[in-house]
């Protein structure tokens, strides 16, 4: 039983570590030019703007972050099931 609270605390602590590193990501930012496009992506990989000729298109935006959000769940349970909650959270340095 102790094991499991462990690991709870340590998937927690997991947690708010990654939280505090996405808020950190989403500080640098990239932006790119390319004719009439003009595009803002954070290294949380999210994308913070998409225009065209000063039109901003949030729907492209709301789509490819949804996108990416989608992806990630995917690839996080993946590895959960690969790899266990204990090995998930050895990786991540919460032996």
């Amino acid at each position: 039983m102790w094991d499991k609270l462990k690991q709870g605390k340590q998937l927690l602590d997991a947690r708010n570590q990654a939280a505090a590193m996405q808020k950190k990501l989403a500080e640098i930012t990239e932006s790119v030019d390319i004719g009439t496009y003009h595009v803002k992506v954070g290294a949380d990989q999210k994308v913070h703007f998409i225009g065209k000729d000063d039109e901003r298109m949030e729907d492209l935006e709301k789509a490819i972050n949804m996108a990416f959000e989608r992806v990630q769940k995917k690839a996080a349970e993946k590895m959960l099931q690969e790899e266990g909650l204990s090995g998930l959270l050895e990786k991540l340095g919460g032996k």
